[in-house]
């Protein structure tokens, strides 16, 4: 076993490694310069078309489910235990620099989701019971016409799914609700593991319908806390930005716990945690994506954008100003417990607003990730494999929930980073077809919303 970790390290070290990461966000950069920086110029219309219609019934197109009710499945797999222990483990180790820089990996990254999701639309296939799948498998197959790198796809999601977003998350929960209230992680195990089944054996329609009331929740509820806690300290915010930027660029020195680090490390963590946090170019959200009700897959590529929104500039942001202004980053403590140690200073009982948060969030991944996983394990293995997944994955909530397996936790998360590279291979390979389809979005439909919109002012003046 001990062999197996030390390779499984090796591995593990190469695929969240420099070069890596330099490959994601350079195929960020160069989908963002392709497009015309669009995903920055037009956030406004983006937000406009996603965050202020998040509730509408109206969906033109074919699909399975409602756009939002899509996009909620993949923010549900994406805002995790990233959000809180990821954050707070790049600060710890990179210094304040480190959110500069995973700033700068979710601007990219935004035109790397949003393409992502465009080409699942484009390529995904219609079943005989009426089901939409799609994803990095399905655009590598339909679009390249590699079967072989599709499938390669499939696997390590299919395996990832057990790690990354499931165990890790019930043991993330059982711990934290274990050191909050003193709960039994063995009962935390056996609670998250019904309630996984009860929810993930209604498919997509029903992981979708509890994930769209789910996430604003869960959102809101972390992002209001942690505004709170904020601005309770406005005073202290201007130093924590000029302590961000400062570092980003000059590193950090030693002082406290804090041993100190470069910009190289601020870069590193920096970008690797916000590539985590939001797995833009890993693959995942797609496959939940191709399953809205949409008009043009470009319409529904804007909720790609609008996902690394919220997840890195948003959610992410505001764990990471709550650390820094408390002071606390360079304790020595890292983690789940350094952004526990930090809403608590701040206010009395701020541990509560992590400690629910963390569960929700890690809950809500453990919903996605289940889907994403048996999309893969149905593209290797029929549609009747679906079930005998689900059978499977259920039980390993409970095991990951009292700390079992922690091999399988290192060798899922190595499979998770092992991902991004066919889906790497098919978005350089389609880039020509999401350039294409970009242009017509913003030369045809922009144009009459456009149109329609200033007709619209017209009559009402």
């Amino acid at each position: 076993m001990d062999f197996l970790m030390e390779i499984n390290s090796i591995v593990n070290d190469f695929v969240w490694g420099p070069p890596m990461l330099i490959l994601l966000v350079g195929v960020g950069v160069y989908f963002t310069v392709r497009t015309g920086f669009f995903s920055i110029r037009k956030l406004g219309y983006i937000l406009n078309s996603t965050l202020m219609k998040m509730f509408s019934k109206d969906n033109d197109g074919e699909g399975e489910i409602s756009a939002f009710q899509a996009v909620s499945t993949a923010l549900a797999a994406t805002v995790g235990t990233g959000n809180i222990a990821g954050v707070a483990t790049a600060i710890a180790t990179g210094g304040p620099g480190a959110v500069f820089w995973m700033w700068i990996a979710a601007l990219f990254g935004m035109t790397t989701k949003f393409s992502e999701v465009v080409l699942s639309i484009k390529y995904r296939e219609k079943t005989e019971d009426g089901r939409f799948n799609g994803g990095p498998m399905y655009y590598i197959k339909n679009g390249l016409g590699w079967n072989w790198l599709a499938t390669i796809f499939a696997i390590f999601g299919a395996l990832a799914a057990f790690g990354i977003g499931n165990m890790v998350q019930s043991n993330s929960v059982a711990e934290s609700l274990n050191t909050t209230f003193n709960i039994n992680p063995i009962i935390t195990g056996i609670v998250l593991a019904i309630l996984a089944g009860l929810v993930t054996i209604g498919g997509i329609k029903r992981i979708g319908a509890i994930t769209e009331k789910m996430v604003p929740f869960m959102a809101a509820f972390y992002i209001l806390g942690a505004l709170y806690i904020i601005l309770s300290n406005a005073t202290a915010i201007p130093a924590a930005f000029k302590l961000i930027f400062e570092n980003a660029f000059t590193g950090t020195a030693a002082a406290g716990g804090f041993t100190g680090a470069t910009v190289t490390m601020a870069i590193r963590y920096g970008v690797a945690r916000g590539v985590f946090t939001n797995e833009a170019g890993l693959g995942s959200a797609p496959i939940a994506h191709a399953a809205a009700t949409t008009d043009h897959p470009v319409r529904q590529g804007l909720w790609g954008v609008f996902e690394v929104f919220v997840d890195t500039i948003c959610i992410c942001t505001l764990t990471a100003l709550t650390i820094v202004m408390s002071g606390l980053w360079n304790t020595g403590v890292s983690g789940a417990e350094l952004t526990t140690s930090a809403f608590d200073s701040a206010v009395s009982g701020g541990r509560y607003i992590v400690t629910i948060g963390l569960t929700l969030f890690a809950f809500s991944t453990i919903l996605g990730w289940e889907y994403y996983g048996e999309r893969c394990i149905e593209y290797i293995a029929g549609p009747k494999s679906i079930k005998i997944y689900r059978i499977i994955f259920i039980p390993f909530v409970f095991v990951g929930a009292i700390g079992g397996l922690e091999f399988l936790w290192a060798l899922a998360d190595t499979l998770n980073g092992l991902m991004a590279i066919p889906n790497l291979i098919g978005l350089l390979g389609l880039g020509g077809v999401v350039i294409k389809l970009t242009k017509e979005f913003f030369q045809t439909k922009y144009i009459e919303e456009r149109k329609l919109k200033r007709g619209k002012h017209v009559y009402e003046d």
